[in-house]
């Protein structure tokens, strides 16, 4: 999970005619606003795999991060990486790129790493097709560590998602069931562990998928969302 150019010229030295004073030199204009992240050297690679991207229903409604989804700004879900962080996009088929700060949490299908805003997949040519190939690297926020957790289920039945837990308790320690309000009603879902690295989270996820043949997504542990 990485990568980013002038000359000078002289110019002779001339004394004015008698009388015409000196032409002052050009004002200094302020440097345009920099892109967020590194001024040099290579991004940090955060992964590459296949994007999604979401509008309608979601359009309107909550985010993981608190605030109003709007599928026409440059925002993405991503399961890890904290609220705020901008992330270049760039599709591996067709080299377009776009620039996303993360608000939302997900995409929780196998194989894909990032959800994008409508707008987002209009930039780098994605919607037609839904799902792309693409690279991201990080720009620019909050440090990345913090706790990770492993999500193995999302229910609609909440007497499933709790059956679930009190099966895992017995061997893992913590389990917690969290509400999650979709455009399609309630669902709750089962998530085992609080750990300090992302790594840690991976190693669990492989634990339970072995030893329990779960499905099993590492997320990062968001406290402005707590269990029930």
């Amino acid at each position: 999970m990485l990568l980013l150019l002038l000359t000078a010229a002289g110019c002779a030295h001339r004394h004015p005619r008698a009388g015409i004073p000196p032409t002052p030199p050009p004002t200094p204009r302020p440097a345009p606003a920099s892109v967020p992240g590194p001024a040099t050297g290579p991004l940090k690679l955060i992964a590459e795999g296949l994007a999604s991207w979401y509008g309608v229903p979601y359009h309107g409604r909550r985010a993981a991060n608190g605030e109003i989804y709007d599928m026409h700004k440059l925002t993405a879900a991503h399961r890890t990486l904290p609220f705020e962080t901008m992330v270049r996009v760039t599709n591996l088929q067709n080299g377009r790129r776009t620039q996303v700060r993360i608000t939302d949490r997900g995409p929780f299908v196998e194989g894909r790493i990032i959800d994008l805003s409508l707008e987002a997949a209009r930039e780098i040519d994605m919607v037609a097709a839904g799902v792309a190939r693409v690279r991201l690297e990080f720009l620019s926020g909050p440090r990345l560590d913090g706790a990770f957790a492993v999500q193995v289920g999302a229910f609609r039945q909440r007497e499933n998602a709790l059956r679930l837990r009190q099966q895992l308790e017995r061997r893992y320690q913590p389990v917690f069931v969290f509400d999650y309000d979709s455009p399609n009603g309630m669902y709750y879902r089962v998530r085992v562990g609080r750990v300090p690295s992302e790594a840690a989270a991976e190693k669990l996820a492989e634990k339970l998928r072995a030893q329990e043949n779960l499905p099993t997504f590492v997320v990062r542990v968001d406290e402005n969302n707590p269990p029930n």
